[in-house]
């Protein structure tokens, strides 16, 4: 049964409220004024479908949610801004979100185009409440990840790229200029499903920061599914949550059996004394044994070569070291120092270990994206300008689209172009 006017505009009514937006925002962002947009939600004001469209966007929802039998009061956007209010007031974080929810969207639409399935049910279920205390947070962080590298057979070997991973899990990924302050943000929706973002916003985010941002988002697809949106701040770092995300990342990345097989492998990590009892069927003798004086030490070169066998920053590596016991708070700082004047990156150029960060990693999600946008096109599924459209959301321009086909296959304009079908 088609949706009556008078229903449109409640659902509309109700999709502004959700989401804490007044009638001016709504006029502001249609060009049309107030009283305009207050006859549209009373229902005396037919809406166009391009209205609608602009509409659906603002609130993060499906066109077709507005036209569909059933309307859903909640979705992610809004379980998002009634968890985290502050984001109403931060236009720029809200304009990030809404990009967000209508990428994965997309993405979505267009495997379904292609008969890409996703298997949802791959993802596991740890029943776990939120934990109590920040030892807690870290305690679960730790125990989840190793049972998520036994689950998927990994070993204590450094993880292969963190994006596929999560792909084969059914969830999808991308990655947007964030502000500075969001690492990451991870989305559930019914149509989407789990859906990651992390932060590529150049220089600070860097390839092995964003690995550590999947990680760290993958934590909130495994344990905070009930929560609908996840946002992962900077200057929120004591958030229970994000502590316990933290955690998870970390042991991922760096299991505690995989670091000190690693350090014995460079022949350290043993205690400063050795001592055992040898029994002989009549009584006991101690062995004893005491490494040279300073073997043990870690230095910056050790942290440089763990920090690249695991595919990680070099801070990272470092706390990772603090945390299960290599280092002592004097000897995490001195390191740390260390790093901050420039040595770890000089001895990683010493050692042949540039930094592991290139365009084809920043990109690969476009690449990705738009190569789903192509076939479609290809099929006949979409139109010319859908590919256009589709290309300026991830930030290829019309020049370099053409660097994946030819003129030939999509043409100088759109004249004469014949219509194809979307769904």
């Amino acid at each position: 049964m088609p949706v009556t006017r008078e229903e449109l505009a409640r659902r509309l009514r109700a999709a502004r409220e959700a989401c804490g937006l007044r009638q001016e925002d709504v006029a502001r962002h249609l060009g049309v004024s107030r009283p305009t947009v207050a006859q549209i939600e009373a229902g005396n004001r037919a809406v166009s479908s391009l209205e609608l469209d602009k509409l659906a966007y603002l609130y993060g929802r499906d066109i077709r949610e507005f036209l569909a039998d059933e309307f859903r009061e909640e979705d992610a956007l809004v379980a998002l801004f009634r968890r985290h209010p502050q984001v109403l007031d931060q236009e720029d974080v809200q304009a990030v979100l809404r990009e967000s929810i209508a990428l994965g969207r997309e993405l979505t639409n267009l495997e379904r185009i292609l008969g890409i399935e996703r298997d949802r049910a791959a993802l596991p279920v740890y029943p776990l409440g939120p934990p109590p205390t920040r030892w807690d947070a870290v305690r679960q962080g730790d125990r989840v990840a190793a049972e998520e590298r036994r689950r998927l057979e990994l070993g204590s070997a450094p993880l292969p790229e963190v994006v596929d991973l999560l792909e084969t899990q059914g969830v999808r990924t991308a990655e947007l200029p964030l502000p500075e302050d969001l690492s990451g943000l991870t989305l559930f929706d019914d149509e989407v499903g789990p859906f990651v973002v992390v932060n590529n916003l150049a220089p600070g985010h860097s390839w092995l920061r964003r690995r550590f941002s999947y990680a760290h988002e993958y934590c909130h697809v495994l344990l905070d599914r009930d929560q609908r949106a996840t946002i992962s701040r900077a200057s929120e770092p004591e958030s229970l949550l994000e502590v316990r995300a933290n955690a998870f990342a970390a042991a991922f990345l760096m299991p505690r059996p995989g670091v000190e097989a690693f350090i014995q492998g460079l022949g350290k990590g043993q205690a400063s004394r050795l001592e055992a009892d040898i029994y002989d069927e009549n009584d006991a003798h101690r062995v004893k044994a005491r490494p040279e004086p300073g073997s043990q030490r870690i230095h910056m070169h050790d942290v440089v070569l763990l920090a690249h066998h695991f595919g990680v920053s070099r801070l990272a590596a470092l706390y990772r070291l603090k945390n299960l016991g290599f280092l002592s708070q004097v000897e995490l700082d001195a390191l740390r120092q260390q790093e901050a004047d420039g040595d770890g990156k000089a001895l990683a150029t010493l050692l042949d270990l540039p930094e592991p960060d290139s365009e084809a990693a920043r990109n690969q999600f476009r690449h990705r994206f738009l190569a789903l946008a192509l076939e479609a096109f290809r099929r006949d599924a979409i139109t010319r300008a859908k590919v256009r459209e589709l290309a300026a959301t991830v930030g290829v321009s019309r020049n370099e689209l053409n660097r994946f086909v030819t003129d030939d296959d999509l043409g100088q304009d759109d004249e004469g172009d014949a219509p194809r079908p979307e769904e």
